[in-house]
């Protein structure tokens, strides 16, 4: 991917106020496209040092993904960790695909920021936001409950987590 030609793009979308634009046309670059994804919208920002997207729709129906205007103020490997992880939601939310437990979806979506299966062409993020990552999948993990049936199935992506952010 020719991340030089992908900044000259965004950077014409920006110049336009066209945030959700150019969020499809990363969705669209990075083949992150889905049937149950209904769009984007707009969700207030934080600050101009945090960065939330979010999945919403209930389950089984299209998700639209939540998006700060902010968006591409931001490092674009990270940008495009977190539209992975959201579009993994939407996939999980999907009628037939249906991943009912929070944790688990959540476990699953930071896993993906860390190894990239499902979207193996998602650049990797800096070594301190791998870290975070992996906090965030081993807090979601730990909320599976001791022991849990959940727990078991994601004992091996769990010690490839801790692999990661413990070396």
């Amino acid at each position: 991917m020719n991340f030089e030609q992908i900044h000259l793009h965004l950077d014409a979308y920006k110049r336009h106020n066209q945030i959700a634009e150019a969020a499809e046309y990363l969705i669209r670059s990075f083949q992150l496209e889905h049937e149950n994804f209904a769009g984007f919208g707009f969700r207030e920002e934080f600050s101009p040092n945090s960065l939330l997207l979010t999945a919403e729709g209930p389950l089984g129906k299209p998700q639209k993904v939540m998006i700060p205007r902010n968006l591409f103020d931001f490092d674009l490997h990270l940008v495009l960790n977190m539209l992975a992880h959201e579009m993994l939601h939407v996939r999980q939310k999907a009628h037939g695909h249906i991943v009912e437990d929070k944790n688990e979806r959540e476990f699953q979506a930071y896993y993906e920021m860390l190894f990239h299966r499902v979207f193996p062409q998602i650049p990797e993020v800096s070594d301190y936001h791998k870290r975070f990552f992996g906090n965030k999948a081993l807090e979601y993990y730990k909320r599976m409950g001791e022991g849990s049936e959940l727990q078991q199935k994601y004992a091996v992506q769990k010690a490839e987590i801790e692999h990661l952010i413990y070396l």
